[in-house]
C-alpha cells in the first residue's frame, strides 16, 4: 500500500500545507481531519488500518489534508474576522489547489471525489460538497459539528455565511447551477448516540438539504457509539463498502 506525503506553500492560506495519500489506484476519497488535526491524524488514529482492505484492493486511494481553519481557531485566533477569513482561504485552497492536484494525481481531469471526515472534518466535507459539487460526487459526514458558534467568537460575517451550508444552502436561487448540480449528489450524515454526540446537528443539516431537494440520508448509530475514533473507524469502511462496491471477481 503506497504512502506519499507532499507539502507546498499556499499563498491562499498563507502557510505550508501537508497532503497525504495512501494507495495507488481507485476512487479518490478526501479525509478532512478533526478540529486542528493534521494530514497524518487519520493514520495515527488507525483509520488507515481500518481502510486497508479497500485501499489494498485498489478500490479507493485516500487523501488527507491539514485542517487549516481548525488550526487557526484553536491555536491562533478564533475571533471574527481572522477566524472567518481562514475559512474562506481554506475553501479557495481546497477548490483551486487540492482538488486540481488530486485530479492530476489520478490522471483524470474530470474525476469525481468522495469527501469525508468526522467532527469538524464532517463540516469541511459537507462544505466542499455543497460549495463545489463539480468536484464532489458524495460526502460521508460522521459525527459532524455543523454550527460553528461554539468555535468562533463574534457576529456572522459574509465569509462565515458563505462557508456554512446551514446558512447559505437555504438561500441558493432555484435556478442556480450550483443547486442543480447539488441535486445530483448525495450526502450521508451519520452519528452515534453515545458520549459527546449531538444528533440534533445531523438532523438540522438533513432538514436544510431536504427542503432544497438535495439527496441525503441520516444514519443514527446506537448509544454505544461515542464521538470518537472507534466509532468512525467502524463507520467509514462500512460506507465505503456501500458506495464503492468491490469489482466482481475481486
Amino acid at each position: 500500500m503506497g504512502r506519499v506525503s507532499e507539502k507546498w506553500y499556499s499563498h491562499r492560506v498563507g502557510r505550508e500545507v501537508q497532503v497525504m495519500r495512501w494507495g495507488e489506484v481507485g476512487v479518490p476519497v478526501v479525509f478532512f481531519p478533526t478540529a486542528a488535526g493534521d494530514a497524518e491524524e487519520c493514520e495515527r488514529f488507525l483509520m488507515i488500518r481500518a481502510l486497508e482492505p479497500q485501499i489494498a484492493a485498489g478500490r479507493i486511494k485516500l487523501y488527507s489534508v491539514d485542517s487549516v481553519p481548525g488550526m487557526v481557531w484553536l491555536k491562533e485566533d478564533n475571533k471574527v474576522p481572522t477566524a472567518t477569513r481562514a475559512m474562506a482561504a481554506y475553501d479557495a485552497f481546497v477548490s483551486q489547489e487540492l482538488m486540481p492536484a488530486i485530479r492530476q494525481d489520478c490522471n483524470d481531469p474530470n474525476v469525481e471525489i468522495i469527501a469525508t471526515g468526522s467532527s469538524i472534518g464532517a463540516f469541511n466535507a459537507l462544505a466542499v460538497a455543497c460549495r463545489h459539487p463539480e468536484f464532489v460526487r458524495q460526502a460521508i459526514c460522521m459525527s459532524g459539528t455543523y454550527e460553528l458558534k461554539k468555535f468562533i467568537k463574534g457576529e456572522m460575517d459574509e465569509a462565515w455565511y458563505m462557508a456554512s451550508p446551514l446558512h447559505f444552502v437555504p438561500n441558493l436561487p432555484e435556478n442556480n447551477a450550483q443547486l442543480t448540480r447539488l441535486r445530483q449528489r448525495h450526502i450521508l450524515i451519520a452519528h452515534g448516540r453515545g458520549k459527546w454526540e449531538d444528533p440534533k446537528e445531523s438532523w438540522a443539516v438533513a432538514d436544510v438539504l431536504g427542503k432544497r431537494g438535495i439527496p441525503n440520508r441520516v444514519d443514527e448509530w446506537g448509544e454505544e457509539w461515542n464521538h470518537d475514533w472507534p466509532t468512525w473507524r467502524n463507520m467509514l469502511p462500512k460506507y465505503i463498502d456501500e458506495f464503492v462496491p468491490a469489482t466482481p471477481g475481486k
